[in-house]
């Protein structure tokens, strides 16, 4: 064979392998309103960056007729390139070969570019849209989903990992995202379930679509399993290229660092009249932070999940920052399982990473009820007290009004390596709230007294006075400084700024072992 045919014979090849499954099943994808594996893979990198890798792979299975089913590829698209200029790697389930079925040889190419990855220190990104293990190759293709997993685990805290589920994604596939950091789905197109609708209906007699039981909205509203909710495939791989600007290539770096053209010393008067003079009424914790963050930008995560607190990223003169908020508009602020857990792994995720921590205080507790205390309150909102603790990144944080009991402690307080812990003169730092102080208190002045409602008012007036303001904190140390709110963004930065070079360290262990 002459050299030209043989580079005609190359081009061949690759060109069947450019069209997966073929057209029809090409066309099929589109008419579901779904990209294919590789239109998704070229929206998502910066243009001509894509460089692929095992595209002539094809799996070695002959039984049940599936030798004479061999596609190029064999149904993932995997490879690197970058996003915003830096380096990514990625693959991309194409569901038009065999419905996109993991089997050995898919696995092996996955697994390959997690192991580059991870050698060169960046991240992964993986575009989810299968229908599970290969079943003609049985236990083979399982061992192949294990193998992921363990890459998963391997790499977490290491480099940054990104799941988007753009269609099913059920059974053991489910773990593989839901080990790595980010989850990101699409409305309507995907899926994700250990057993779908059918099985669950034999085993439980419950009827439920797969949009009730695993679509985008339910995992980004009530199981949380989704970070993100998108409205079609471009908004989410949009929202992908959003989110990797805050963080770093890996562990090893810290996060880039941003042209600022906002004014660091930028006060906002607006500031001081957010929070009410009633301190029963709420407000939106959120325009606080867009008010202090670079250009009023604030990516949230997690936006429609345990919404009593919030958790995201911004920048403060160009730096990287990981924002908790609690959010005083939603049961007033109060700490709960599901946002104890969200926040703790939100923490976790910025303290594997190097993004430093501003962590914006309302909190009047935790919930009480039978409900919380029975579901294991207790160890969950100690997942987040143990992520604060265990973080060794810059940790600024401000108490805008309730800091009571021990959600105080909890919320970055000075007590657990708080660096700078500022106050707003409307911050109220106690036990608890004045009312049930009171009753606490004075129960028996009160009991004596002829109006009792009259003295229950006078004592919460003297109770309001003497505790539920940051003085009696900032005396002792526990707030640095009680700053005026339309300084908060300047009082940041320089915090920032000063702790730049910090180096703090936990003891030396194997890991701790959190109450999981």
């Amino acid at each position: 064979m002459a050299a030209s045919d043989k580079v005609q014979h190359l081009r061949d090849k690759k060109s069947q392998a450019l069209l997966g499954g073929g057209q029809q099943r090409i066309d099929s994808q589109h008419t579901k309103g779904k990209l294919t594996a590789r239109e998704r893979i070229d929206m998502l990198l910066d243009e001509g960056t894509f460089q692929e890798i095992d595209m002539l792979v094809q799996h070695r299975c002959n039984d049940f007729g599936l030798e004479k089913q061999k596609y190029y590829g064999d149904g993932v698209v995997t490879g690197y390139g970058k996003i915003n200029g830096r380096l990514v790697f990625v693959f991309s389930q194409d569901f038009t070969v065999l419905g996109g079925s993991l089997s050995e040889a898919y696995g092996a190419k996955i697994c390959k570019i997690m192991d580059q990855a991870m050698k060169v220190g960046a991240p992964i990104i993986g575009l989810n849209d299968s229908g599970g293990a290969r079943i003609q190759e049985g236990v083979v293709s399982l061992g192949a989903y294990a193998e992921i997993f363990l890459r998963n685990t391997l790499a977490s805290g290491v480099v940054p990992q990104i799941s988007a589920i753009m269609g099913p994604c059920a059974g053991g596939a489910v773990y593989s995202p839901a080990i790595t950091d980010f989850v990101f789905m699409v409305k309507h197109t995907s899926f994700m379930f250990v057993t779908g609708p059918d099985v669950v209906k034999t085993v439980t007699l419950e009827q439920v679509t797969a949009e009730e039981l695993g679509g985008a909205e339910t995992h980004a509203g009530k199981s949380g399993v989704s970070h993100f909710a998108s409205e079609n495939e471009a908004e989410c791989l949009q929202s992908i290229r959003n989110i990797l600007q805050f963080m770093p290539q890996n562990n090893m770096e810290d996060p880039p660092t941003l042209k600022c053209s906002d004014d660091p010393n930028r006060m906002d008067d607006e500031l001081g009249k957010i929070v009410p003079v009633n301190a029963n009424r709420p407000y939106d914790m959120k325009d606080i932070i867009t008010r202090v963050v670079d250009n009023h930008a604030f990516m949230e995560v997690h936006a429609n999940y345990a919404q009593n607190i919030i958790v995201g990223f911004g920048h403060l003169n160009g730096k990287s920052i990981g924002i908790v908020a609690n959010q005083p508009a939603v049961l007033a602020g109060v700490l709960d399982i599901d946002s104890s857990k969200k926040a703790g792994r939100f923490v976790r995720f910025c303290d594997a990473f190097n993004i430093p921590l501003v962590t914006f205080v309302d909190v009047p507790g935790f919930l009480p009820g039978t409900d919380q205390e029975w579901h294991a309150i207790i160890s969950n909102g100690a997942k987040l007290l143990y992520a604060f603790c265990e973080a060794t990144v810059p940790k600024i944080t401000v108490i805008t009004r309730k800091a009571y009991g021990g959600a105080y402690d909890v919320m970055s307080s000075k007590h657990i390596r708080g660096d700078v812990n500022y106050a707003w003169p409307s911050a109220e730092i106690a036990v608890m709230g004045p009312k049930g102080a009171v009753e606490i208190i004075f129960k028996k002045q009160i009991s004596l007294a002829e109006d009792k409602e009259q003295a229950t008012e006078d004592k919460i007036s003297e109770y309001r006075e003497r505790f539920a303001n940051p003085y009696t904190a900032a005396e002792r140390g526990y707030v640095d400084e009680v700053i005026e709110p339309q300084h908060t963004r300047a009082k940041l930065i320089a915090a920032l700024q000063m702790l730049e070079n910090k180096v703090d360290s936990n003891p030396k262990k194997k890991h701790g072992n959190i109450p999981l």
